[in-house]
């Protein structure tokens, strides 16, 4: 994987600060290839419970992330009990590591 220590603490600490304490989150994309070089980090935030203010939370967890940890590209998806899972869901569910 080709993210620090110090970044996935940072990822999972300030996922847990947006979204709760009882929601997961997994890496998935390029960054899980240690050959590759670039590529934005693909987070994949699960929560078991309806997330409430999905767009505003995804959006103030990109924030502070890039304050964090650099100003990188940095896509998230939020899979709750509503979502309808689409192909690029199914892809981070099976391939993507957890936090």
């Amino acid at each position: 994987m080709r993210l620090t220590q110090e970044q996935l603490d940072i990822i999972k600490r300030t996922t847990a600060e947006v979204f709760g304490d009882t929601v997961r989150v997994r890496v998935f994309g390029s960054r899980l290839e240690d050959a590759s070089r670039g590529g934005d980090i693909d987070l994949l935030v699960e929560g078991d419970g309806v997330v409430v203010g999905k767009v505003q939370k995804m959006l103030t967890l990109t924030a502070r992330l890039q304050l964090r940890i650099g100003d990188q590209p940095i896509d998230i998806l939020v899979v709750d009990p509503e979502t309808p899972l689409n192909p690029v869901h199914r892809h981070a569910l099976q391939t993507g590591c957890a936090l």
